[in-house]
C-alpha cells in the first residue's frame, strides 16, 4: 500500500474508532442511570475480553500470551481499568461532550509528563499546554452556577491516561499490540470481578441489556481500529483526527440527552480542542525536521 493511500486509510479507522468511543460514552451515561456502575464496568471489560480471545487466540496461538513484560502489562491493565471507573463515574453527572472535550487534554498532560521524565519541552508547547489548560478551566468554571465536585473527575481520569499512554508507547516498542490488548481486557475483568458481586442486581429489561452489549462492541471495535490505524499511520499523523471525538460526542448528547453545550462551555470546548489539534500539527512539524537531511 502506497503512503498516502496507507495514510488516508489509517485516518479513516481514526474517525470511525472516535465513534465508537463516543457512542460507548453516551450509551455508558444511559446504561449506568439504571443499572449499577461497576456491573456496567465489568460487563464492559468482560466483553472485550472474550471477543478478543476467542478472535485473536486461533490466530497467534501460545504467542499472543508471550511478555517480556508481565509486571508492565497489569500496570497497564490497572491504570485503564481505572480510567474506565473514573470515566463512568464522570458521565454519571457530566454531560457527554464536555466530559469528552476534558479528557482530550490527555495529549497535553502527556508533554508535561515528558517534561518530568526529562525531555525537552519547546516554549510554544507550554503556551499550547496553558491554553488547553485555560480551556478546562472555562468549561467547568470553578465557582460557578455550573460547577459541581464531580466535573473535576474528568482531571484524573485525564492523569491516569496519560501515564497509561505513556506506558504503552513504551510497551509498543517490544510488545505486540494484541498481546497488549489482550492483558488489558483480562486484567481489567479480573479485578472487575472481585467486586462485582457485591454490587450485582437482577436486570429484567431487554434495552438495559442491549445497552451494555452496545458499550461492549464500540469499545472492543473502537480499540481494535485503533491498532489497525496506528499500524498503518504515524501516530503524530493521526493525533488531530482523534479529537473529532468531541464533536461525535456533542452530537451524541443532543440526539439522547436534548444536551447543548451553553457558550461558555462551547468556547472552552473550542479552545481545547485548537490547542491540542495545534499540538499535534507541531508533532509532524518537528518529526519532519528532524528527518531532513543536514545541509553540507
Amino acid at each position: 500500500m502506497s503512503r498516502p493511500a496507507s495514510a488516508l486509510t489509517g485516518i479513516a479507522l481514526v474517525i470511525v474508532a472516535v465513534a465508537c468511543f463516543a457512542t460507548l460514552d453516551t450509551t455508558t451515561k444511559w446504561t449506568t442511570a439504571s443499572v449499577p456502575l461497576l456491573m456496567a464496568l465489568w460487563f464492559r471489560y468482560f466483553f472485550q475480553a472474550l471477543v478478543t480471545t476467542a478472535t485473536m487466540l486461533p490466530l497467534r496461538g501460545r504467542a499472543l500470551l508471550r511478555t517480556a513484560h508481565p509486571k508492565f502489562q497489569c500496570l497497564r491493565g490497572v491504570l485503564l481499568l481505572t480510567s474506565s471507573m473514573l470515566s463512568f463515574l464522570s458521565l454519571k453527572h457530566m454531560p457527554v461532550g464536555e466530559f469528552t472535550a476534558i479528557v482530550m487534554i490527555t495529549p497535553l498532560v502527556i508533554t508535561l509528563v515528558a517534561a518530568f521524565l526529562g525531555d525537552r519541552v519547546s516554549p510554544l508547547r507550554w503556551i499550547l499546554v496553558t491554553g488547553g489548560f485555560i480551556g478546562t478551566l472555562v468549561i467547568i468554571r470553578p465557582g460557578g452556577d455550573t460547577f459541581s465536585w464531580a466535573t473535576l473527575l474528568p482531571l484524573g481520569l485525564v492523569g491516569t491516561n496519560a501515564w497509561f499512554q505513556v506506558l504503552t508507547s513504551r510497551l509498543a516498542k517490544t510488545e505486540d499490540p494484541f498481546t497488549m490488548h489482550f492483558y488489558t481486557g483480562w486484567v481489567g475483568t479480573l479485578i472487575a470481578s472481585l467486586v462485582v458481586p457485591f454490587f450485582w442486581v437482577p436486570v429484567y429489561d431487554l434495552g438495559l441489556w442491549g445497552g451494555m452489549v452496545l458499550m461492549g462492541v464500540m469499545a472492543t471495535v473502537g480499540h481494535f481500529l485503533l491498532i489497525l490505524a496506528y499500524a498503518r499511520t504515524p501516530a503524530a499523523t493521526l493525533t488531530p483526527f482523534l479529537y473529532g471525538q468531541i464533536g461525535f460526542a456533542m452530537l451524541g448528547g443532543w440526539v439522547v440527552f436534548s444536551h447543548v453545550p451553553d457558550q461558555w462551555a462551547t468556547l472552552g470546548i473550542l479552545m481545547v480542542a485548537f490547542c491540542g489539534a495545534a499540538g499535534a500539527w507541531l508533532t509532524v512539524r518537528e518529526s519532519r525536521i528532524a528527518v531532513q537531511p543536514a545541509e553540507s
